[in-house]
């Protein structure tokens, strides 16, 4: 199929839109999952290490293994023909996971769901660089990153909402058909950029994927902005994951009410915070490039306390009330993680960037985290099930202060390294 090029001005506006929207899409066949795992819990009689490896470890081993490949294909080939076939193929795997009578059927169908959706950020990210200068880069995938919060925003809802009228299966259903439609706008109307137009910087040299990642174990920023993400990732990602469970357990409250507040929260609140505190990134990084780190690093050192009181509330409504500043800047390390990617390396190089950039953060963040919480959670389980669900959780929280350490050393030779590759 031929290329057709996207022009600056309002067509980047609407290819930035739809690929948020097929992001929102990712997330909300990603969590409605979320949202119901205590209801499969009891349905299919599991332990929690069973719901880790259903929400961690079982998606993020395909979804991060198949990503490396596909954003081979995605630096040669039609970047909008891979996340349209990629988004239809996970709104299809999601559908299927209703049919699911066995806790296997179900964990099959999520890895069917990873399969998919690691053919959806690194073709996107990569288009969305080649549309976005780089003092517009961090903005533009805040943007994007909104479709996080978007999803967690219709998919927790959605989820419970569909759960009290008709029962978990009832939710995957109604979460995924829409996608089918989504797939086909996407491959009709998104037209492909060009690679390197937003610098001005169309040259026809491929690397080998030998010279790419050699590139990038040469750029330490790169190395140690990506290890600090990554413990943010497992943190982040377990309490995304279990957030529901703990407070459904600890306050005995009910599916509908904890989904709506967490939509609110998490989706709402995060994605809003993704925007803007990408704006002020934007902003800042003008004259310094390193705060590209240092605000992922300030919003690490910020969210711990009120972590804790959230773990630690004496109520459902202080648990919310906790829980506002870590949901506001809880997005952040993953928009400005993608603007690394993309600015840390060469044009041609930029959907492997995402791509290793995905498979880290999701094998050890979406996979690690949850599946972690799992299996500290059923070796707690002699002290009930919402006490050993906190002291895993408690647990977490160390991942946050080994990030600063790593966010800082990125600091260090940021700007250097920036420099290099916009010379490559």
């Amino acid at each position: 199929m031929n290329q057709t090029h996207a022009q600056p001005g309002q067509s980047r506006y609407y290819v930035l839109a739809i690929l948020t929207l097929v992001y929102a899409f990712n997330h909300i066949d990603r969590q409605v999952l979320v949202i119901l795992l205590e209801p499969i819990r009891e349905d299919l009689k599991l332990e929690d290490w069973h719901l880790g490896l259903l929400s961690g470890l079982g998606f993020a081993a395909v979804y991060s293994t198949v990503g490396i490949p596909v954003a081979i294909w995605a630096d040669r080939g039609v970047r909008r023909d891979i996340v349209a076939l990629s988004l239809g193929f996970w709104s299809f795997m999601t559908v299927l996971s209703g049919f699911a009578q066995t806790y296997w059927h179900l964990l099959l169908a999520r890895m069917g769901v990873g399969l998919g959706e690691a053919g959806g950020t690194p073709p996107a990210t990569s288009m969305i660089a080649d549309l976005y200068p780089p003092s517009q880069r961090a903005t533009a995938l805040g943007v994007y990153t909104l479709g996080i919060g978007l999803g967690i925003l219709a998919g927790f809802p959605l989820g419970g909402y569909v759960y009290e009228l008709y029962g978990w299966r009832a939710a995957f259903f109604v979460a995924g058909a829409p996608g089918l439609v989504l797939a086909l706008v996407v491959w009709l109307t998104v037209r492909e950029p060009e690679r390197g137009q937003s610098e001005a910087r169309v040259d026809t040299a491929r690397p080998s994927i030998k010279q790419t990642f050699a590139f990038m174990l040469g750029q330490p920023a790169f190395l140690w902005l990506l290890a600090g993400c990554m413990m943010i990732c497992v943190s982040a990602n377990a309490f995304l994951a279990w957030t529901s469970p703990l407070l459904i357990r600890t306050y005995s409250a009910g599916v509908g009410e904890v989904s709506l507040a967490l939509g609110l929260l998490v989706g709402g609140l995060g994605g809003l915070g993704a925007v803007l505190i990408g704006l002020v990134c934007d902003r800042l990084s003008r004259k310094d490039l390193r705060w590209r780190p240092w605000i992922i690093l300030a919003s690490a050192i910020v969210a711990l306390p009120f972590a804790w009181g959230f773990l630690n509330a004496g109520s459902l409504q202080n648990a919310y009330l906790f829980n506002i500043v870590p949901s506001f800047i809880g997005l952040v390390y993953a928009s400005i993680a993608y603007t690394a990617a993309q600015e840390l390396v060469g044009v041609k190089m930029r959907a492997v960037a995402s791509a290793f950039t995905l498979f880290c953060l999701t094998l050890l963040g979406i996979g690690g985290g949850p599946t972690l919480v799992g299996f500290l959670s059923s070796a707690f389980a002699s002290d009930g099930p919402a006490v050993s669900l906190r002291r895993a959780l408690e647990f977490m929280l160390l991942f946050n202060l080994g990030s600063v350490l790593c966010l800082f050393m990125s600091s260090i030779t940021y700007r250097r390294d920036a420099a290099r590759a916009a010379n490559c």
